[in-house]
């Protein structure tokens, strides 16, 4: 089993950065999707950016180009750099992580390993 912790959330201007640091410990599967998710209160949790073991990255279309996802694997270390953030950007981001490559990453149910999350505000 995987623990996932996120950090790095917080409350920034419009047009401003963040980046989110999501570390794993436990047992991860040298194959494996990790990636970051994000649900505004009472909506839907929704793919943001994901990458597997591979190094493939995929994002959700509209985030593309102001969102890079990163990882370190001798960490363990998922990086979300979020840049030129808008107040849609705010929600809580989660971390995930899945012992497999998935086919389709973005969605939320190939999951089963998650993190607690981290607050974004976007003013």
């Amino acid at each position: 089993e995987v623990q996932l912790v996120e950090s790095g959330g917080g409350s920034v201007q419009a047009g401003g950065s963040l980046r989110l640091t999501c570390v794993a410990s436990g047992y991860l599967h040298t194959r494996n999707t990790m990636g970051w998710f994000r649900q505004i209160s009472g909506g839907q949790r929704v793919g943001v950016a994901t990458i597997d073991s591979n190094g493939k990255a995929t994002y959700e279309t509209s985030l593309e180009g102001r969102f890079t996802i990163t990882k370190d694997d001798a960490k363990k270390t998922v990086y979300l750099q979020m840049d030129n953030l808008l107040p849609e950007d705010t929600a809580m981001y989660y971390c995930a992580a899945e012992y497999a490559i998935v086919t389709r990453p973005l969605e939320v149910k190939w999951y089963s390993n998650w993190g607690q999350g981290t607050q974004v505000t976007v003013s």
